[in-house]
């Protein structure tokens, strides 16, 4: 897939995302959106299978929004940093963390690149220090936390104006 570096892309990457329904749905609302890319990095699963065909659970989900999508994968979550530090990427970590700021207030610069981490574990620290900031979505119930794809859809819509 064709790589990105015009003055107002946006880069979504999804770190050691388990689950290739929450990865499928994220491209739908990627497109949506308007995300230019797609970085997978790690064990998150791609929309081909290790034979280079492609997922018929992914495309049921995604309904081809991978077709649409450019997207790439790197093994290292440290190869996605440097590539987009070379582009000189502004990063936003959505991740809950002490020094989080809400998502609402976030005033994103371009290119800007979207990072959301594992289901469970969420966005490694190694990964959060090297981000230009980090963004958190409040939770006013009693859940912690919200599914990977809807919190996606939420922060870029808010954080994008869309």
């Amino acid at each position: 897939m064709k790589s990105a570096s015009k003055q107002k892309d946006i880069f979504l990457v999804l770190h050691n995302i388990r689950s290739i329904h929450n990865v499928g749905s994220i491209f739908r609302t990627a497109d949506c959106l308007g995300v230019s890319e797609i970085i997978l990095a790690g064990y998150t699963p791609t929309p081909n299978d290790r034979f280079g065909r492609l997922r018929k659970d992914f495309a049921k989900v995604s309904l081809g929004a991978e077709t649409f999508v450019p997207w790439k994968h790197f093994p290292k979550i440290s190869e996605v940093l440097k590539f987009l530090e070379d582009l000189r990427v502004y990063i936003i970590a959505v991740e809950q963390a002490p020094e989080a700021l809400d998502y609402k207030k976030i005033k994103p610069k371009f290119p800007v690149a979207f990072i959301f981490g594992n289901e469970v574990g969420g966005i490694p620290e190694a990964v959060l220090s090297r981000s230009d900031i980090v963004a958190e979505i409040p939770m006013r119930g009693s859940k912690e936390s919200l599914n990977v794809s809807v919190a996606a859809g939420i922060a870029l819509a808010r954080i994008l104006g869309r």
